[in-house]
């Protein structure tokens, strides 16, 4: 779903607009277009102004006809439209949602690339390996988060990490959950997922695990005479048996310390690329996210599939509407009825839940150009890229296999983040037209913009401009490569901007299903 036609040609004036694709009924404004212009694309004068983004119909739509982008279905027209009159949320809806599947009828695999492209990073006695060096102090309910908190806190004012030049930091992960909650049902089990897959992410060197001890999620279950670290980097409390908040501090700096000696070994070494596992997120997405910094990423994503590595897609409800293009890529019939399965899913939890597929996009979104689920999803599939789906796991669970993979998840982006992280992501791609900002600690976060205007404006917290894409005639393909070059460069431990900033604090959200109690 790559762009037919650039922006600008060499030596050539800028465009007003692009089409997508030559079955498209609509075309893209590429700046804010006055009324009684007349763009490149139309014969006519633009009967209103167009924001940049939005979309222009090039010929008379009737009512219930379909409106395509991409060459694909985004809905359906609620009112007749003339040709040159901006489609969006008052005359475009949803319609019906039918979809030929035709699993595993694409997928072919990516040629391969051979060759001894490395990175440097920290290898793990499970055979992983990290991109950052950090300690974890884990929570297993709100009711610990406080005191881990204290912990990293008081390791800071007393310079605990001086002597260790090797560990990147302390990160506490506390959350809002963990008690009042079943002990049996799916949300137990997707928390418990979380947790574990922390536990053992290979960004982390060492953990230090803390409950407050009556908890739902119990540090004996986590624990569980299982050794949850090969390497053994693992001690745990609960705040009751330790005596309380002050006792527990003082203990966990013990431990830390503990840990820190070992950490400290730990140097950054050669590792193929094929160690690299990205997560792959857009939010505050526009009508330049599926154009420009989207497809980009899904041609790095192919790259680094073909270098053996792996990318996780996610927020399967922003790719409803989409998801038979990932089912035809689907490596066997199963994989892709293993995905269909989560979109049944999807609709049975909005469902029940008095909530509606098309509830996303956001408002921010809408005002960026974008109208329905069906518009969003098939731009946020474009990160993607084209090689074949060979698996679809749970939110959190392992990733076990290389290549392009999908993992459920809702598409709140730190929600959906923390899943990556927890299912073995060391490296976050996040794609932001608006200008979102976030980083998620343990794993780098580098941000893409989408339009050079934004970029322009919220430069200290982009890491990448994919606008000139539009704005200077770079190739998608080339914008690919550059970001493949930083996805290296990143695992090797250049900090993104999200890193300088300090963001990580707050980011961990996992995903709460069921009742809270």
């Amino acid at each position: 779903m790559h762009p037919v036609s650039k922006n600008k040609t060499p030596g050539g004036p800028a465009r007003d607009t692009i089409r997508l694709n030559p079955d498209d009924n609509v075309i893209i404004a590429l700046r804010d277009l006055k009324a009684g212009a007349q763009p490149d694309g139309l014969s006519l004068q633009l009967p209103t102004e167009i924001a940049r983004g939005h979309k222009i119909a090039t010929v008379p739509i009737a009512a219930g006809e379909n409106v395509i982008r991409y060459g694909q279905i985004i809905g359906q027209a609620t009112a007749d439209i003339a040709m040159g009159e901006h489609v969006h949320v008052h005359n475009l809806g949803m319609g019906a949602h039918q979809q030929d599947y035709a699993y595993a009828s694409a997928n072919t695999p990516l040629p391969e690339i051979s060759g001894d492209r490395i990175f440097q990073g920290f290898h793990r006695a499970d055979g992983r390996v990290g991109t950052r060096n950090y300690i974890g102090i884990l929570t297993t309910v709100n009711c610990s988060g406080s005191v881990a908190r204290f912990i990293a806190e008081a390791a800071e004012k007393r310079g605990l990490l001086d002597a260790y030049p090797n560990v990147d930091g302390i990160v506490p992960i506390v959350h809002s959950t963990g008690c009042g909650m079943s002990g049996k049902d799916e949300g137990y089990a997707t928390l418990f997922r979380t947790l574990a897959g922390y536990a053992q992410h290979p960004n982390f060197a060492g953990i230090l695990l803390i409950g407050l001890g009556c908890e739902v999620m119990r540090v004996a279950d986590l624990v569980g005479g299982r050794p949850i670290r090969p390497d053994g980097v693992l001690r745990y409390m609960t705040i009751q048996s330790e005596g309380g908040t002050r006792r527990t501090i003082e203990r966990g700096l013990d431990e830390l310390r503990g840990i820190a000696d070992l950490a400290n070994k730990a140097e950054r070494k050669p590792a193929p690329i094929s160690a690299i596992t990205v997560g792959m997120q857009c939010g505050g997405s526009d009508g330049y996210s599926g154009i420009t910094a989207n497809p980009a990423l899904g041609y790095a994503s192919d790259l680094l599939v073909r270098h053996g590595g792996t990318t996780i897609l996610s927020e399967t409800s922003e790719i409803y509407g989409a998801e038979h293009l990932l089912t035809r890529r689907a490596e066997t019939i199963e994989i892709g009825e293993k995905l269909i399965e989560r979109i049944r899913w999807w609709e049975g939890y909005t469902q029940r839940n008095g909530g509606e597929m098309n509830n996303n996009p956001s408002p921010g979104n809408k005002r960026g150009g974008l109208t329905t689920i069906l518009e969003k999803s098939l731009g946020a599939v474009a990160k993607g890229g084209t090689a074949p789906l060979r698996g679809v796991y749970k939110f959190g669970e392992k990733i076990d296999r290389t290549g392009f993979v999908f993992m459920d998840s809702p598409g709140f982006d730190p929600c959906s983040v923390t899943g990556q992280v927890a299912s073995g992501a060391n490296l976050i791609v996040f794609t932001t037209g608006r200008g979102s900002v976030s980083g998620y600690q343990p794993t780098p976060c580098i941000k893409l913009a989408t339009n050079s205007e934004m970029y322009a404006r919220m430069s200290e917290d982009m890491d990448l401009n994919c606008g000139d894409i539009v704005t200077d005639g770079v190739s998608i393909e080339a914008k690919g490569e550059e970001l493949f070059e930083m996805l290296i460069r990143v695992a090797s431990g250049e900090q993104t901007k999200s890193e300088e900033l300090g963001f990580g604090g707050v980011e961990f959200v996992p995903w709460q299903i069921g009742a809270v109690m």
